[in-house]
């Protein structure tokens, strides 16, 4: 079974120092908002839906903690990173109830148990599309530690392997914090699934000579029309997947779907420091007099993605709307 993200027990908000992966496993023991908060600015704590979570829990610390309303602790916590929808879906999960009076406990408890199954199904509903599909691109990471368990598009790599399936994974390395190399590569070295990390401009090629039969990625925000917000470098991989005819998947739990955005024009794409694009494991790779810009994201038309794999099922871009309709008057 894939690694823990994190953990809440007595008070304390457990997680593993993603900064620190992989030379060693540091957990960190948070106490409180302000804690949590600066965990996820630092992407101490990282992806998506584990950022969601972490974010519930936060909201149980800082009501724990009795110095801010939910409303003012909420706002702590929406100003650490933009683009990342599940951040605020996290937050007014638990916010709601706590204005409400009800157990904040129970609706951070219920968050985390809803993410960790709808990543799990996404597994399911994901597994049957890699049973003869051998040889998988992946971005990023979006397995296990950014998801909490199981991840989102490592979840179908795990039920198809477990099934039986004979995969081996391309692991972009995902510059300029390394995500992929990092925190993928050592996902699956734990768990002996094969594997090769590459450079991010190699997948190119990779694409281009037969070498990759598909590419999954996890998101970020995901806009009513399919458009959708992931990793720098996603689309570059989109564009190329779909000139050399190779399917691209994007794996995703409902909490990552934004159906108020129309389209990927109006989601908010975080700029990060310079330093992250200066430097590489604390030394300086570029000139004293050069700066850099560092988008921590890009947004892929929907126009390059085969289909989104949900806890429901497989969903085709043109269906999407439909689909997240019928969802809303659930």
């Amino acid at each position: 079974m894939a690694v823990r993200a994190l953990w809440y027990r007595g008070g304390i908000l457990s997680l593993i120092d993603q900064r620190a992966l992989p030379e060693r496993t540091r957990v960190l023991r948070l106490r409180h908002l302000t804690e949590v908060a600066e965990a996820i600015r630092t992407l101490t704590v990282r992806g998506a839906p584990a950022i969601g979570v972490a974010a519930a829990y936060g909201m149980l610390l800082a009501q724990r903690e009795g110095k801010l309303g939910p409303d003012a602790a909420a706002r702590v916590l929406r100003a650490t990173r933009p683009t990342a929808v599940d951040l605020f879906v996290g937050v007014e999960a638990v916010r709601s109830v706590w204005a409400d009076g009800g157990d904040v406990a129970r609706a951070a408890e219920g968050y985390r148990a809803r993410t960790v199954e709808e990543c799990h199904q996404i597994g399911v509903s994901g597994a049957p599309l890699f049973r003869r599909t051998r040889r998988v691109l992946t971005h990023c990471n979006a397995g296990a530690l950014a998801t909490v368990e199981w991840g989102t598009a490592l979840a179908p790599l795990r039920v198809a392997r477990a099934a039986g399936a004979h995969l081996f994974v391309w692991v972009d390395e995902t510059r300029p914090l390394l995500q992929g190399s990092r925190l993928t590569a050592w996902e699956l070295a734990r768990e002996r699934i094969p594997h090769a990390v590459i450079a991010d401009n190699a997948a190119g090629h990779y694409l281009a000579t037969g070498q990759v039969d598909a590419v999954i990625v996890g998101a970020d925000r995901i806009a009513r029309n399919g458009d959708f917000a992931n990793k720098i470098g996603t689309y570059e991989k989109a564009v190329v997947a779909h000139e050399n005819g190779v399917p691209f998947y994007v794996a995703a739990p409902w909490s990552t779907f934004d159906a108020r955005r129309k389209d990927g024009r109006s989601i908010p794409v975080e700029e990060r420091a310079e330093e992250e694009v200066l430097a590489l494991a604390g030394r300086r790779t570029a000139p004293l007099r050069s700066h850099a810009r560092n988008p921590a994201f890009d947004v892929t038309p929907s126009r390059y993605v085969t289909a989104f794999v949900t806890p429901s099922g497989i969903v085709r871009p043109r269906d999407l709307p439909r689909v997240l309709s019928e969802r809303s008057r659930e």
